[in-house]
């Protein structure tokens, strides 16, 4: 494999090439030449990046994504910092998220759509409210005896 270079990796990968230097200086990828002043990366850097990306967009902290390397930059999990069960747990908080996004996405559709002149009229958008935000005190305040129509 040939080295490719910070920009084309930047490009490749749709990260600013600040972003990959940052990446660099926390260990997480490692450039492995130069060309003048431009760093030059081997190619799977970009398997790398997309691993990166995963953990990112699955909650983790760049530490914790550092951790589930070796020190060849290669994946190796389970590690000791981050075991399995602990990605179990954020996986099933993962969950809880996907519940709550798509309990407040019928939400908006219904608000979007629902003809009433006030959406605290609407039963169905009281039912909608306590499922996305579901508290006790909201319950109580959402219940039909609790209104004041």
């Amino acid at each position: 494999m040939s080295p490719i270079d910070i920009g084309a990796l930047a490009r490749a990968s749709a990260l600013p090439p600040s972003t990959l230097r940052y990446y660099e200086e926390l260990g997480l990828i490692e450039s492995v030449a130069r060309n003048g002043l431009r760093r030059q990366y081997r190619e799977d850097t970009l398997l790398q990046l997309a691993l990166i990306a995963l953990g990112k967009g699955a909650g983790f902290s760049l530490a914790q994504i550092k951790a589930m390397f070796d020190q060849d930059r290669q994946p190796d999990l389970p590690r000791p910092g981050l075991p399995r069960p602990g990605l179990l747990q954020r996986a099933e908080e993962l969950d809880r998220q996907a519940r709550r996004l798509a309990s407040l996405a019928k939400l908006l559709r219904h608000v979007a759509e629902c003809p009433a002149p006030s959406h605290l009229e609407c039963a169905r958008f009281r039912k909608l409210l306590q499922a996305a935000c579901p508290t006790p005190a909201l319950a109580r305040l959402l219940a039909p005896a609790a209104r004041k129509d």
